[in-house]
């Protein structure tokens, strides 16, 4: 018997409703469909305002779909029966237990509490996981090196970092718990060529260990470099 695929979607259509101007319904996705399995990276494509970052915090959960459905084979299963999720169903705590342990998802803004340092940040997933506390942190500080983060940051909140600075932060902490599936919202839009090619490398590294990765990448370079499968994301009409 095959394996469930790790991400199931089907008919999932999401609209948002401006209350402020009177109700008016704004359609962002209509029945997007696409199942993916461990070890592929699919790439997003469309123009800007299409809803691509819309479908990624769809498949985080953040956003909850119209219609539709998401599902999610749990980190750690191996069989067909093992258990599997209706994001757009599940309860808050089923969703905080996903996130543990199963979705990764590094947006294009690093979202942290105030005097907590960079270190602590990217190791913070692994700590989740039951990680002991100072292998956590050797494991986040071999991270944010291959960043080419300098060391004398590592112990200072990164809410004073530069743009390009705060982007590898997240990029350390999205990638530090091999998670199973990982969700990219333009992780390269703003680092340096250097950077560029270690956040590929690292994207490469964890589909061959065999996640699945779902990506937005407005760089032509870097979707060729790391896409197995494409999606075409059209702009609807209002």
């Amino acid at each position: 018997m095959s394996l469930p695929k790790r991400i199931a979607v089907d008919g999932l259509s999401k609209h948002f409703i401006l209350h402020t101007q009177g109700g008016v319904r704004i359609p962002v996705l209509d029945t997007v469909s696409f199942a993916l399995e461990d070890g592929e990276c699919l790439v997003l494509d469309g123009p800007s305002g299409a809803g691509k970052s819309t479908l990624l915090r769809c498949l985080f959960g953040n956003y909850l779909a119209a219609a539709g459905s998401i599902l999610v084979r749990e980190a750690g299963t191996r069989h067909i029966d093992d258990r599997v999720h209706d994001l757009v169903q599940a309860t808050p705590q089923t969703l905080i237990e996903l996130r543990r342990t199963t979705l990764s998802y590094v947006s294009q803004f690093l979202r942290v509490i105030p005097r907590v340092s960079a270190l602590d940040i990217v190791a913070e997933p692994l700590r989740q996981l039951g990680e002991e506390g100072g292998r956590a942190s050797e494991a986040a500080a071999d991270l944010l090196a291959r960043l080419n983060l300098p060391e004398r940051l590592w112990h200072l909140p990164p809410a004073t970092f530069s743009g390009g600075e705060q982007q590898r932060v997240n990029i350390a902490r999205g990638f530090i718990a091999p998670k199973p599936i990982l969700l990219l919202d333009e992780p390269t839009a703003s680092v340096d060529a250097r950077n560029r090619t270690v956040i590929v490398e690292l994207i490469n590294e964890a589909r061959l260990r065999g996640a699945a990765i779902v990506g937005i990448f407005h760089d032509a370079e870097v979707r060729e470099a790391v896409a197995t499968r494409r999606l075409p994301v059209l702009p609807m009409a209002a």
